[in-house]
């Protein structure tokens, strides 16, 4: 069991915390762990300076909106992505010139590099982008005020929060794990790392697995519940199922995911042995736990992005989704069978032949319906009025590269090629193959196409177009080249190499992490040269990509109630169907009070007192386990005895907004399609397609 390191009352109040945990061990963590600190205290500056404490307390961070937190979410995972990549591209550079060098990052800190990178990847950068989406975009398209429990929402995003804080801390305070992102013991174990790394991954996870089964909770019962009159689920946009599927997984996946860092955990902290080989455990329980949530997460983190690229597609190509039923049946048998496969994450771990035969076929099966929704998507396009917008071209980029990657992972599959390329960075090819065309193109390509909705004008094209390039071209030239890599030998996770044919390649990967750096800054000043431009870019007429589904047929941006009469609908694509009767933007003779839950700051306190009570976990600080763990539960404690939840929209008040959204878009012009993506373009969108 592990004691106190100091006496005292340095012990009391710090714990083991001391000196040692500052980052002045390397001038890269030091350098790193600055520029952390800066950039919080330059961002809190900032805000004193404008005197927006108090705006951004009331409008953001205590707001219920689905939207508003949606949008936090994707904040804060931009901000995870810029780390996660700036710390890929530090490994690549150190692989371009591992020949017989020993580089500039040492072994530990390489394989902190990995872990943190992993872990923010999988955990804090793509879950909270996906839910943010999800959060954002799901009520409208179902013709919701908002999700079915709005408190609980804020407190799934806090919780996110407070888990991606930890991960951040420790660049500053303490070293993270050294055991990669999947946090295996005995790589974990107490005995092997007596340091606080591996508690900041436990912990930090522990709260994302948390937060995310919430968030599962919520959006099933949001679709089951709160579909507007008319949307029966087979009139569901295909993003709106796959969302569903993806809330199942949720509820199915993570909790074997807390149930492992809890065990863990408690290896660590009460000297148990469940994964302890030589004390009665066994790792490989581990092993199958962490694999049962992770083969699903692997589909939680794509099933979305399909989604997506289902509602670019239709939408950018003018026609109805092709194969909207196999689609959904698809989809369906790729959230079941996902279930199926977990196994082929340790095809060399010791299980029979015929174990591995079984997994091996399951895995070959998921490839099937993934093959159904690309002809789908192919057929889609197919004599349709394809527009090359941003989203759009991410939409096909994704289509070759992520058949290069479903091919490799069939090739996976068989376990006598896994044998051979299991260990190599043939793997890591396949995985970053799925994931950065599969899941971040897709949520790139949603962070553009809903943007307008979100604050009333569009990114700059120009800007979009070149981030696209880059991302497409670094990730060809990083992780290509690690195909043949692997099938020449080279490991995985490797600091030095001492092989020189595999010199040529690594610095190819190099030169791919210098594109993906410059598809990073890209972003960012895209956004800012929007917001620059913001004037010029506003669609305030609600619809400018000549939209198929309910959400564009409101203003850009959105209202706090979303609708000002939920509508009824009568058919899939309902809104570009209305378009096509004339019956798209109605007068509504009677309007109605709209109740909707007042902002609180429970999400805030409780999400973070937990994230500090595990920072005092970290750190045996128990003082501060205690007021964290008695601050989070008085939060709920006291929302209990609060009543006055709730606040009235006047029906006048929007009666007047309704009347003025319809007065602006009978005077706006229509744009056609080769102008939506000009300054002419107001949000009127010429219908067009089927």
């Amino acid at each position: 069991m592990l004691m106190p390191a100091h006496d005292g009352w340095w012990g009391f109040v710090f714990g083991r915390l001391s000196y040692d945990a500052l980052p002045f061990y390397s001038a890269i963590a030091t350098t790193a762990a600055s520029l952390v600190v800066i950039g919080a205290l330059a961002v809190a500056g900032l805000v004193t300076w404008t005197g927006r404490w108090g705006w951004l307390w009331r409008e953001w961070l205590t707001s219920l909106d689905h939207k508003k937190i949606g949008i936090m979410y994707v904040v804060l995972s931009l901000v995870m992505l810029s780390r996660g990549v700036i710390e890929g591209a530090m490994m690549r550079a150190q692989q371009a010139i591992a020949l017989d060098n020993p580089g500039y990052l040492p072994p530990e800190h390489f394989a902190q590099l990995f872990s943190t990178h992993g872990s923010i990847m999988v955990f804090f950068m793509a879950m909270p982008f996906l839910t943010g989406i999800i959060n954002f975009a799901l009520p409208l398209q179902i013709g919701a005020r908002d999700v079915s429990f709005p408190l609980l929402n804020s407190i799934s995003f806090w919780l996110t929060a407070g888990g991606a804080g930890l991960i951040m801390i420790s660049l500053v305070i303490g070293k993270f794990s050294t055991g990669g992102w999947t946090g295996y013991p005995p790589y974990t174990d107490i005995t092997y790392s007596p340091g606080v790394g591996p508690d900041y991954w436990i912990f930090a996870i522990t709260l994302g697995s948390i937060a995310s089964t919430m968030t599962g909770i919520n959006v099933a019962v949001t679709i089951y519940k709160k579909r507007c009159g008319g949307m029966t689920l087979f009139r569901m946009p295909l993003f709106c199922w796959t969302s569903l599927c993806t809330a199942i997984l949720m509820i199915f996946a993570m909790p074997p995911l807390t149930v492992a860092t809890g065990l863990l955990a408690l290896d660590r902290y009460a000297g148990m042995h469940f994964f302890t080989n030589d004390g009665g455990g066994n790792m490989m329980n581990f092993a199958n736990l962490f694999w049962l949530f992770g083969h699903p997460e692997v589909y939680i983190l794509i099933l979305p992005a399909f989604g997506v690229y289902s509602q670019v597609i239709s939408n950018f190509s003018s026609k109805v989704l092709y194969g909207y039923d196999s689609l959904i049946v698809a989809t369906m048998c790729i959230a079941v069978l996902s279930f199926t496969v977990w196994v082929h994450h340790f095809f060399t771990m010791g299980q029979s032949a015929d174990l591995n035969a079984i997994f091996g076929i399951a895995t070959m099966t998921i490839g099937i319906p993934t093959g159904v929704k690309i002809y789908d998507w192919i057929l889609t396009m197919f004599r349709g009025r394809v527009r090359f917008s941003v989203p759009m071209l991410y939409s096909l980029a994704f289509m070759v590269l992520f058949t290069i990657g479903g091919l490799t992972g069939i090739l996976l599959a068989n376990p006598a090629i896994d044998y051979q390329v299991h260990n190599s960075v043939f793997l890591v090819a396949h995985f970053h193959n799925m994931l950065i065309p599969g899941v971040l193109y897709g949520m790139i390509a949603a962070y553009t196409y809903w943007f307008p909705k979100a604050f009333g004008f569009q990114l700059d094209e120009w800007w979009g177009r070149v981030s696209c390039g880059c991302w497409v071209t670094g990730f060809c030239l990083a992780f290509l080249p690690l195909y043949p890599l692997g099938l020449m030998g080279m490991p995985r996770r490797s600091q030095e190499f001492f092989e020189p044919a595999y010199l040529p390649f690594t610095i190819v990967a190099g030169i791919g992490a210098l594109f993906l750096l410059a598809a990073l800054a890209s972003l960012f000043i895209q956004l800012v040269v929007s917001v620059r431009r913001r004037a010029e870019l506003a669609v305030p007429a609600g619809d400018p990509w000549n939209g198929r589904t309910l959400e564009w047929g409101i203003p850009c941006p959105a209202p706090e109630y979303n609708f000002a009469v939920l509508p009824i609908v009568d058919a899939r694509d309902a809104f570009h169907a209305a378009k096509k009767d004339g019956t798209a933007y109605p007068a509504h003779r009677f309007y109605s009070p709209i109740e909707l839950p007042k902002n609180s700051g429970v999400g805030v306190v409780f999400g973070l007192a937990l994230a500090a009570a595990s920072f005092g976990l970290i750190w045996w600080m128990w003082w501060l386990v205690v007021a964290g763990g008695l601050v989070a539960l008085g939060a709920l404690v006291a929302r209990s005895f609060n009543l006055d939840t709730m606040r009235v929209i006047p029906a006048e008040e929007i009666r007047r907004q309704d009347e003025a959204f319809l007065a602006l878009v009978h005077r706006t012009p229509q744009v056609s399609r080769d102008d939506e993506a000009t300054a002419t373009n107001m949000g009127l969108a010429e219908p067009a397609g089927v």
